[in-house]
């Protein structure tokens, strides 16, 4: 029987560290949904991708139909 080597705990602390680093350098920047839900503004950008894909679509169904 072999026995099978990872370095799974080794990608993992890997990633721990660099998660560290990404909110030590960024905290400031980061969003708190929870605080904005609470105060009644939005947590989503969901209403203006939608905007933006349904005028891309129009445009490009506008262009196909002149093709």
């Amino acid at each position: 029987m072999q026995k099978v080597t990872t370095d799974y705990p080794n990608k993992f602390l890997t990633a721990i560290g660099e998660l560290q680093a990404y909110i030590a350098s960024n905290g400031a920047s980061l969003v708190t949904y929870s605080e904005r839900y609470r105060s009644g503004e939005r947590i989503s950008s969901a209403f203006v991708e939608c905007t933006v894909n349904a005028v891309i679509s129009k445009r490009f169904a506008k262009k196909q139909q002149v093709q």
